[in-house]
């Protein structure tokens, strides 16, 4: 007997929530409701019924330097399972400096570890996800933080426009006591504020210095 609580209506309400999830992949961050519409031949209404729904759920996040939304972490949670082992979580200081510098931003704020390998990201803002994750991975020389690396971190390294027109990064370095370049915190924002950052790149390089005795 099937579950008296599943309503006929209710599948195609999940295979309709599942569509618009797609079409916001597929289009890429700051999709908006209407394209989504248009591209799922879906009444507008059902459209911005479902995509509420999913920010409430964390499937998606509105973006607030982009109109649109884009995924969500709880798509990145899902796609994380099966895979390898993630790093050990961060300390308690240390996501208390990135919860910190995050309030006093309206943009995303990443950080991400250096070695001999490469970079490796171990805490991307959940409000503001990554643009082209997979392109800045098969390339990191495209992004800030992987140009920081490229550089050894000798000084703010830049990126507008790659995987988004009008948009753009901006990366500081994290340094041990040494000097050597351990981390970069990175700012995600709109253009405007990546060429004039004003206040936003003291505020940054105040809290990577926080951050060097708390990684290194």
């Amino acid at each position: 007997m099937s579950d008296p609580g599943l309503r006929a209506r209710q599948p195609k309400a999940i295979q309709n929530a599942f569509a618009v999830l797609e079409a916001v992949a597929a289009a890429g961050p700051g999709t908006t409701a209407q394209q989504v519409s248009e591209a799922l031949g879906m009444p507008r209404a059902t459209t911005y019924r479902l995509i509420t729904l999913l920010v409430e759920d964390e499937y998606l996040v509105r973006l607030s330097d982009l109109r649109g939304f884009a995924l969500g972490h709880k798509v990145a949670e899902l796609a994380g399972v099966g895979a390898a082992p993630s790093l050990p979580p961060l300390s308690r200081a240390v996501r208390s400096v990135l919860a910190e510098v995050r309030s006093n931003v309206r943009a995303g704020v990443h950080l991400a570890r250096y070695d001999t390998t490469g970079l490796t990201d171990v805490d991307v803002d959940p409000d503001f996800p990554l643009l082209d994750e997979r392109s800045l991975r098969a390339d990191p020389s495209v992004s800030a933080m992987g140009r920081l690396h490229a550089a050894g971190g000798t000084t703010v390294e830049r990126q507008v426009g790659v995987f988004r027109s009008g948009f753009g990064c901006l990366a500081v370095p994290v340094r041990d006591e040494h000097g050597a370049l351990v981390a970069g915190l990175t700012l995600s924002a709109a253009a405007t504020r990546i060429d004039a950052p004003g206040d936003l790149l003291p505020l940054l390089q105040r809290s990577a210095e926080r951050l060097e005795p708390l990684l290194a």
